[in-house]
């Protein structure tokens, strides 16, 4: 198992690093007490590949001295791959966003803001210096934050993917799209009788479509706005872009362009899932 154990000051970012790394495939365990981390790790030991655990001073009976003779006992387990993730911030930022947030601080309870906040920083210190990556947030946005945190510790797979769905326009837009594509302009296979009755994954299909006077210049133009689209995309935190490719009956036209685009956006390095949903529907 691959355990990565999270840290670090209030406001940090802890937060939006657990979110990431759910994206990204791992098991996710918010302010789970030290306790019960071992009895956590016997019964998950074989069915998770990948684990997240965040333990900071809200977790119940957090000492940093526990913590770390917690870790050196886990760093010796040989069934561990363990890494200890380190939060931190700049005081004035973490001021400021607890500010802004109104939330309270776990050690402010009884004393003013930066005085909770300077405390912990103090008290949090020997973790900071054992950690086997530290990062600061100070100057970091939640989805940069979110990118840096998958860039380091993602397992080794694709964190982003294009979802790719071609559909009916008569049956409605699909919900979970966020890019739709009407291709009801191109020529339609349905009325050609020796074509109708087969779905836009017949070569016959694909090359009456394709043949289209407007087809290539359309799908190059397509492939020209996703191109730059993608990339950024994930760079803003994105795990997913969800692409509806829709014509009259979700047969012809929009099932052999999403096809070729879902092969294409492959062919870029991307993780690319092909769904037709109305192809049975007539």
């Amino acid at each position: 198992m691959k355990l990565l154990l999270i840290s670090g000051c209030s406001g940090a970012g802890k937060g939006v690093a657990l979110r990431a790394l759910e994206d990204a495939g791992y098991a996710t365990i918010d302010n789970l007490p030290l306790s019960l981390l071992r009895t956590l790790l016997s019964v998950l030991n074989q069915d998770v590949d990948y684990l997240a655990v965040v333990c900071d001073v809200r977790s119940w009976g957090f000492s940093p001295a526990e913590f770390l003779e917690l870790l050196a006992d886990l760093r010796a387990d040989a069934t561990l791959e363990l890494q200890l993730l380190f939060l931190a911030c700049d005081e004035d930022v973490l001021l400021r966003r607890f500010k802004e947030t109104r939330r309270p601080h776990p050690l402010a309870s009884d004393r003013p803001l930066p005085d909770g906040i300077k405390s912990e920083v103090l008290l949090l210190q020997p973790l900071r210096e054992v950690a086997d990556v530290v990062m600061d947030s100070t100057a970091s946005s939640a989805s940069a934050l979110q990118l840096r945190v998958q860039e380091y510790f993602a397992p080794e797979r694709q964190i982003f993917a294009v979802n790719i769905i071609s559909f009916s326009y008569k049956l409605g837009l699909p919900r979970e799209a966020d890019l739709v594509i009407d291709v009801r302009f191109l020529q339609n296979p349905h009325y050609i009788p020796e074509l109708r009755d087969f779905t836009g994954r017949n070569k016959a299909v694909e090359e009456y479509v394709t043949k289209d006077v407007d087809f290539s210049a359309f799908y190059n133009n397509l492939l020209n706005l996703l191109s730059p689209l993608l990339p950024r995309y994930r760079a803003e935190g994105k795990s997913s872009l969800t692409l509806a490719i829709g014509c009259t009956g979700g047969k012809h036209r929009s099932v052999c362009v999403a096809e070729k685009l879902t092969q294409d956006i492959a062919a870029w390095g991307v993780e690319a899932n092909l769904r037709h949903r109305d192809i049975n529907i007539s």
